[in-house]
């Protein structure tokens, strides 16, 4: 394992780790949830480093504004933003040879933002694996309160910033009253582990409040529906749980209407956090993609000599 520092376009830098050698024959990169970080896959790293060990490369990073890498102001914390820091990720660390790509929730729609934002990528990519995640029209989810939900989803992330700017990191550790009910009523759904419960309490907790503002409003705004064929013919799985509140069911669909070829899998009760409350369902889910990629470039380098 190594830690690489990346530095954005606009001179912001992000906390990368890298497994696997610089030449192994694929490259799994794993783009994490809002409010979350790198973290967020750890249960998929774990399995995967078990099962692959260095016969693949696996690299997951902080997003802006997440985790270790550095704060970015409201107005650049969007989706485009992440889908190029992706590309600059991915050129640093992978610059050559096929990648299969998993994103978890605006994860996910950073990777639907790579036909506009690096058209260049489409090409090498050889696997997709999107989790709990949407290809637009996020204004219609109602967190299953059909009256009140769009009241409360627009209200609650500026709920937590609020409490980010006027609270200290160490009183919200001690009172995690809201972060906990989010996480329990809004983000898991049945059944839940306590254990993955505080960790995501602890990320809500560690979120800047203009990573919280600035890209809920942009996501609101998000709409790459057009850009799904892109991905046409390319191994690709999205995973939805039938109790997902803010990425509903429904807008899995959409994705798999949209990609050619692609494969819809529905985890019964499972909530947003999929990494988490089903590790082992996406585990398998990313080892089918990688092993399709890996025997891909068996072929391809017999065939050349």
């Amino acid at each position: 394992m190594t830690d690489r520092t990346v530095t954005t376009e606009d001179g912001l830098r992000l906390h990368v780790t890298v497994h696997g050698p610089d030449d192994a024959p694929v490259t799994v990169l794993l783009s994490h949830c809002w409010t979350a970080d790198e973290s967020d896959w750890h249960y998929q790293v774990q399995d995967l480093l078990s099962r692959y060990g260095h016969r693949i490369r696996i690299v997951t990073w902080d997003h802006r504004g997440h985790g270790r890498s550095d704060q970015a102001v409201e107005a650049d914390c969007t989706i485009p933003h992440l889908t190029r820091d992706l590309g600059t990720v991915v050129d640093a660390v992978a610059p050559e040879g096929p990648i299969v790509i998993a994103g978890h929730s605006v994860g996910g729609m950073a990777i639907t933002a790579i036909p506009e934002e690096r058209p260049d990528l489409v090409s090498r990519i050889v696997g997709v694996l999107l989790v709990a995640t949407s290809g637009g029209d996020l204004r219609t989810v109602t967190l299953g309160l059909p009256e009140m939900g769009p009241y409360v989803r627009d209200r609650l992330p500026f709920v937590l910033a609020t409490r980010a700017r006027l609270l200290s990191r160490t009183k919200r550790q001690r009172f995690p009253v809201i972060e906990r009910q989010i996480a329990r009523r809004m983000l898991f759904g049945r059944p839940q582990r306590p254990r993955d419960i505080g960790h995501v309490v602890d990320q809500l907790i560690n979120c800047s409040p203009e990573t919280m503002s600035g890209f809920f409003k942009d996501m609101m705004l998000h709409d790459r529906v057009g850009n799904l064929s892109a991905f046409d013919d390319i191994a690709t799985t999205v995973v939805v749980g039938t109790r997902d509140k803010l990425t509903p069911p429904d807008h899995a669909a959409k994705l798999v209407q949209g990609i050619r070829g692609a494969r819809l899998l529905v985890a019964p009760d499972a909530g947003h956090y999929l990494p988490f409350e089903r590790p082992g369902l996406v585990t398998d889910e990313l080892t089918t993609l990688i092993d399709l990629a890996l025997r891909s470039t068996s072929q391809a380098a017999r065939a050349a000599g």
